[in-house]
């Protein structure tokens, strides 16, 4: 259960002076005992209202039996004896002009499911078993981070159309995040939401999973047992804006108070929502504290912050807007409130990872604060439109184009990059990435493989959207269940295996994930071959010397003995083959792979390959056969057949039947 603080003048004073990091200890629903009597302790901030008072089920929905006592600082208080864990509330509020309205709770913990908008009175201990993985987690910087995307209500459903309970998605997400070598899951927004076609990007209930799949308790047992699978979780945090909901924090006491009053800075246009004020320290405190229920107390080992640019630029989406007391158009208290977050979440949160969605060149994100933002990881919004750009591109023109795979290299070491391809790729018209892909069904599928293999031999961290691992051949579609059909398939389970091995290639091997932000982690060997769109690099461990050979033929034209030059003398193996037939290619065969003494792309010796169309190949020296099959995991030894396949994924039919909360 959390720590309770009292509500008295010196912890006040540490809130409104943005000295108490976690006002929900104070603020919300406490059950407590005061002088000898048990009952529930409720806290707000109000400060422009006139008159508070609760309302629940403990008193019949009546304002009258609890009126709230006024408190210092526009803060209001209540004990009331007869209220009992589980039981619904709200906060009845008088506005500056008479105004009453019914708040919900804005540190509520529990929240009744949609439509209904009722905070409930909740705060029950959960057993954790994930000590171990907490104390050893980290940032990740020189570790493999391959972030499977997830949108909970949707990855699945019941049989009767329900959401999943929080506690069976943990299993069969688990077990098929385990079966394709993720090392993390991201969910997309889980925080109490009343607009399911919001995606949990609208949120009301910032200390709260949503109870449309449990309780917080049954939260917390997902993060336990994905821990104890040795699978990290990220969560899609949005302290960016809020939806103008009645019931929610819009205009909470009457007026503006946790949005800027102006409009021509406090309202988005394109989202029809509200943004908070940075410039209340009571506000500030209120996300940091978000932030941190999260990391700390649901053990949340990441924070994917949404919407950054839109914080950071005063004309963000603007005509009209007000510039800074420089005259510029950054958003100076939103710029502090940033470095703020990252500075308290990394010292109170030790290891965990915050990851910024910001889509513009601001300088300095992933820089320590106070010289940068301090985030840890950006998402590489240029490379992914770069790259998906290229791929969408006829073959025939891609020699026009060609720079545009080599362009994040110039930038690459710049910021802490996620090579991130998200929900936001696959929705409103954009065409699921297969289906991005020129040519016939075959061709795409050729064309997806191999931007997937680019994808995993480019330095970052990598993130995939749900349903893209096997080739959804449709958009996402947030009111349906996956087609988890496709996956046996032969084409989509293609694909599959792909993903499956390209992750097994990035955990096993440090050439694969050790040098991304150092210039040493890729070297070209021939970025140049414009006319036949050719592409080769290496990957290197700075560390070990390790490194590995991709070559990337993006055309559909077989190449015959092409020329590659290697940096070593001896005999070579193929890793990977995007054409291998386990994945739904031809299987073409390679020649002699013992290198040529003869140097060729500024190396000493050189290969002649046979590149398949459209394919990417990964190669390696040979040296002690042992020691390489040991440290490199290999899908192909025991590939899951398809009744085991279907016995994890998310069939209706094997889905527990659980009541709605």
């Amino acid at each position: 259960m959390s720590q309770t603080l009292p509500l008295d003048h010196e912890h006040l004073q540490k809130l409104v002076t943005s000295d108490l990091v976690r006002p929900d200890q104070m603020l919300g629903a406490h059950q407590v005992t005061e002088n000898g009597v048990a009952g529930v302790r409720f806290g707000v901030w109000a400060p422009n209202a006139q008159h508070v008072s609760m309302v629940g089920d403990f008193n019949g929905w009546n304002g009258f039996d609890n009126a709230m006592q006024r408190l210092d600082f526009g803060f209001w208080s209540a004990f009331v004896p007869a209220a009992l864990h589980g039981q619904r509330y709200k906060y009845r509020v008088t506005g500056a002009s008479g105004l009453t309205e019914d708040k919900m709770d804005p540190y509520g913990t529990f929240f009744e499911v949609r439509p209904s908008t009722s905070s409930i009175v909740w705060d029950q201990p959960y057993d954790w078993q994930d000590g171990a993985w907490m104390q050893a987690r980290t940032q990740n910087f020189d570790r493999p981070v391959s972030v499977y995307e997830v949108h909970a209500p949707s990855w699945a459903k019941r049989d009767d159309g329900w959401f999943l309970n929080y506690r069976d998605f943990a299993h069969r997400l688990g077990e098929y995040a385990s079966y394709m070598g993720y090392t993390h899951v991201e969910l997309l927004g889980v925080m109490e939401h009343p607009f399911d076609g919001s995606w949990g990007y609208q949120v009301t209930g910032y200390y709260a999973p949503t109870s449309r799949m449990g309780s917080p308790e049954d939260f917390k047992y997902l993060v336990d047992h994905l821990h104890g699978l040795n699978i990290g979780v990220i969560l899609d945090w949005v302290p960016g804006h809020f939806p103008t909901d009645v019931a929610g924090l819009a205009n909470f006491d009457g007026g503006p108070l946790f949005e800027y009053a102006d409009p021509r800075k406090g309202y988005h246009n394109d989202w029809n929502t509200l943004i908070f004020d940075y410039g209340r320290n009571e506000v500030v405190m209120f996300l940091v504290g978000s932030a941190l229920k999260w990391l700390q107390d649901f053990h949340v080992d990441g924070l994917r912050v949404d919407a950054v640019a839109s914080m950071l630029y005063l004309d963000f989406s603007r005509t009209e807007w007000i510039p800074n007391i420089h005259g510029g158009r950054e958003n100076l208290e939103a710029i502090a409130f940033l470095k703020r977050l990252n500075e308290v979440t990394h010292h109170l949160a030790p290891g965990c990872m915050i990851i910024a969605e910001e889509s513009t060149s601001f300088p300095g994100v992933t820089t320590p604060s106070p010289h940068g933002l301090g985030f840890d990881y950006k998402w590489a919004m240029g490379w992914m439109n770069d790259t998906l750009r290229y791929f969408e591109e006829d073959p025939l023109w891609r020699k026009y184009h060609h720079h545009a795979l080599t362009f994040f290299n110039a930038y690459r070491t710049s910021e802490n990059y996620v090579l991130a391809i998200s929900h936001d790729e696959v929705v409103h018209l954009k065409k699921s990435l297969v289906a991005k892909m020129p040519g016939d069904w075959y061709m795409q599928r050729a064309n997806y493989r191999a931007f997937l293999a680019m994808m995993w031999t480019t330095p970052g961290k990598k993130l995939l959207f749900m349903g893209q691992e096997f080739a959804q051949p449709t958009e996402w579609n947030h009111d349906a269940g996956l087609p988890w059909h496709l996956a046996d398939v032969p084409d989509h389970r293609g694909i599959m295996n792909l993903v499956r091995r390209l992750n097994a290639l990035y955990v096993g091997r440090a050439d694969w994930h050790a040098g991304d932000t150092l210039d040493e982690g890729l070297q070209w060997i021939s970025a140049d071959d414009v006319e036949n769109s050719v592409y080769a690099y290496i990957r290197r461990d700075p560390g070990s010397g390790a490194w590995s050979l991709v070559v990337a033929n993006m055309t559909p034209v077989y190449r015959d003995l092409y020329p590659v030059g290697v940096p070593e003398a001896g005999d070579y193996r193929v890793l990977l083959s995007t054409d291998d037939g386990e994945y739904g290619g031809f299987g073409t065969q390679q020649p002699d792979l013992t290198a040529k003494a003869e140097g060729w792309n500024g190396q000493s010796h050189h290969l002649r390959l046979s590149l398949p169309p459209t394919s990417v190949l990964v190669l390696e020296l040979v040296q002690d056969e042992d020691a390489k099959a040991a440290a490199v995991p290999t899908t192909k030894a025991a590939p899951k057949k398809a009744v085991e396949i279907e016995a994890m994924l998310p069939k209706s039919l094997q889905v527990t039947s659980i009541e709605p909360v």
